[in-house]
């Protein structure tokens, strides 16, 4: 079955079109989604949850591309039966997590609706952004942190279970200390939003690139998505320098695989519900 959001995607004529964020020189500009239904449930989350969730994985498209965010438009769409308090819960919650971030919210849109909508456009800079192109035969291929827990907290919910106040589905953890730092010894990278396995694919399909598997991959890993986590490539010469920045900045990183002249993919579903 065709991927209608790859082919959306497909259609835009623009050069900017590809990575987590537009680059228009310094500049980057990126927008991300967070939808009721499509990403959370509201029985599942208190407001507080659902602002700075929202706000985090828009954070993440910044963070992934060694940029730091500094302005975000906010378009909410209000259900009926939100009330004012439940407003400013989430608003709130949306500005302390992006003034965590030195970012600030200087605007957007507002409309009625039946389900929670919330769309987030950033503006963010860059010196150096980190891009999806630039893997190279030989590179190694990396992720941080432990791939896995969203999906078995989502599943968790769907069979109606509490789960931990901060639980990954919760609470992303973003590598912005890792990223900063190691830039110089990457040379392509992007956050893991849609698995593990799709996202990898998304790199070499950009790129025209395989890979060898170094370590193999379960599918609770490999198709957990919502893990914000890094997916980067390297050259293996820069090994050493890159697992001392994840050390000094505690971050687990996994090195699973080598970029190879070949067509080889992994499996890849939609973790959308």
């Amino acid at each position: 079955m065709i991927d209608k959001e790859a082919y959306l995607i497909g259609t835009l004529k623009s050069g900017y079109v590809g990575d987590d964020a537009a680059v228009v020189g310094k500049t980057l500009y990126s927008m991300d989604a967070f939808f009721e239904g499509s990403h959370f449930k509201r029985e599942w989350m208190s407001m507080a949850q659902i602002g700075r969730k929202a706000m985090l994985v828009n954070l993440s498209d910044a963070i992934a591309m060694n940029a730091h965010p500094k302005y975000a438009l906010v378009t909410v769409c209000i259900p009926p039966d939100l009330t004012t308090s439940q407003i400013d819960e989430l608003t709130g919650s949306m500005e302390r997590t992006a003034a965590e971030f030195g970012c600030e919210i200087i605007g957007g849109d507002t409309i009625g609706g039946e389900k929670l909508h919330l769309s987030i456009a950033l503006v963010s800079e860059s010196d150096d952004p980190l891009l999806r192109s630039g893997l190279e035969p030989g590179d190694l291929l990396a992720y941080t942190g432990t791939l896995g827990k969203s999906k078995k907290a989502l599943d968790a919910l769907f069979r109606g279970e509490k789960i931990a106040a901060d639980s990954r589905f919760y609470e992303p953890k973003l590598r912005g200390d890792f990223i900063y730092e190691a830039r110089p010894l990457l040379h392509s990278g992007m956050d893991i939003s849609d698995g593990l396995y799709c996202d990898t694919n998304k790199l070499l399909d950009m790129n025209k690139y395989g890979f060898e598997i170094l370590k193999n991959i379960d599918d609770d890993t490999g198709f957990s998505g919502e893990e914000y986590e890094m997916l980067i490539s390297f050259p293996e010469e820069n090994i050493e320098a890159v697992e001392a920045v994840a050390k000094k900045t505690d971050t687990p990183l996994n090195i699973f695989a080598k970029v190879a002249e070949n067509e080889k993919r992994f499996p890849c579903k939609s973790h959308h519900f």
